[in-house]
């Protein structure tokens, strides 16, 4: 009998039962490399010693007050954040989507109170991803996400990633902001280069709009700095961030400026879960480890590694692997359409022990945990190397 559950999702027939820094272990004895990690939420591998002795204790303690009381943990959080970033505001969210709704509002809210109610346009990208919710997949754009569920929701308009002559052309007087990923995740790993982002950040400044980035999936470390944003320099006036920042707790925030934080006040948002204390007691140990001493300069040298690494697998099998793409710990192979699809090569992967995911335009997308080693690398590459080999043998 099939599992009483909306089928939403197509996991393989695989079943874990506990894991441990970087690998997983099944319920049949097997063990797994895992170069997904929740897609980039474990962050700090399985198990991690701090962040499970920060959620027992905090267990042991409180688990749910909801925001009607003051959570010590959030001011503690947020203080960290706000030293660490150019926010000065942080609201606290479960998830990624829920933390893009609010940085979609907090936009809306900021122009509304500051007397131009009209600007409510948000400009977006083609291959963006923003979430689930309503309002996400109508700034991402994706027809595939926003088919069957009624119309278009008005306000976003959608241009060419990486062209700033595009997203000239697009700013009318009602615009409110620009939306970005520095990193497309599920649209296919690609980055943003540092000079596009500086561009939107002029763009920004002369027109009076607020840049907004979605660091859910490319933040919390990821490329070697706590935010993918900070490579460019050019920093946003609000960014959405979660995944990686909860190491494996659901937990998720919305950073903003004085500016556009401040516009929103007693009544205009809200959460029952959202930082609750067992989040918080994570999000702090989590936060700890990724800014502890000599840590991103380990993800910069790994992800180096394994990006050279990748680079030979693709010249290796040229007339596969069509390019390499990402940056620090979120890559991806976009491989040929015609030989095989991008789920289908992660069978092959997993079928050698190696779990990785799969994401637009074809790509195969790694998101390991950020305490790997050149070790885990160099295994990751000979079990992609097989898969690879597989589908030759095959053609």
């Amino acid at each position: 009998m099939p599992a009483p559950l909306m089928d939403t999702y197509s996991p393989p027939d695989l079943v874990f039962t506990h894991g441990e820094g970087a690998y997983l272990f099944d319920d049949k004895g097997g063990k797994h490399l895992d170069f997904i990690a929740g897609i980039a939420v474990n962050s700090l591998g399985h198990a991690h010693p701090k962040a499970v002795a920060a959620l027992k204790a905090q267990a042991d303690k409180l688990w749910h007050l909801s925001n009607m009381f003051r959570i010590p943990g959030q001011v503690e959080l947020a203080k960290k954040y706000c030293d660490a970033t150019f926010a000065e505001r942080v609201f606290f969210t479960n998830s990624g989507t829920e933390a893009i709704e609010c940085a979609l509002k907090t936009a809306r809210r900021y122009h509304f109170s500051n007397g131009r109610p009209d600007r409510y346009r948000i400009i977006s990208f083609t291959g963006a991803f923003h979430g689930r919710s309503y309002g996400a997949i109508n700034a991402g754009g994706n027809p595939k996400y926003l088919e069957g569920f009624g119309p278009r929701m008005e306000g976003f308009d959608q241009v060419e990633f990486g062209d700033l002559e595009a997203v000239k052309t697009a700013i009318t007087e009602e615009t409110a902001a620009i939306i970005i990923e520095p990193v497309q995740g599920e649209g296919g790993l690609r980055a943003a280069s540092d000079a596009f982002l500086r561009g939107l950040r002029a763009l920004c400044d002369e027109h009076g709009l607020l840049l907004i980035y979605d660091e859910v999936q490319s933040g919390a470390g990821r490329t070697g700095r706590l935010f993918a944003h900070e490579w460019s320099g050019a920093a946003p006036d609000i960014m959405a961030v979660a995944k990686g920042v909860g190491g494996g707790f659901p937990m998720g925030a919305c950073l903003a400026t004085e500016a556009a934080g401040k516009v929103m006040v007693v009544g205009t948002h809200g959460t029952t879960f959202g930082g609750n204390p067992l989040a918080m007691a994570v999000g702090n140990a989590v936060f700890d480890e990724l800014t502890a001493p000599g840590f991103m300069d380990r993800v910069v040298e790994v992800g180096n590694f394994l990006g050279q690494q990748l680079h030979g697998l693709a010249d290796a099998h040229a007339g596969l692997v069509q390019e390499v793409r990402g940056r620090g710990l979120l890559l991806g192979l976009k491989l040929d359409e015609s030989k095989i699809a991008n789920r289908d090569f992660a069978a092959l992967a997993r079928a050698r022990g190696l779990l990785i995911g799969a994401a637009g335009d074809n790509v195969a997308r790694l998101a390991p945990p950020l305490i790997i080693t050149e070790n885990h690398a160099r295994e990751a590459v000979e079990k992609l190397d097989a898969a690879l080999h597989a589908v030759t043998q095959k053609a």
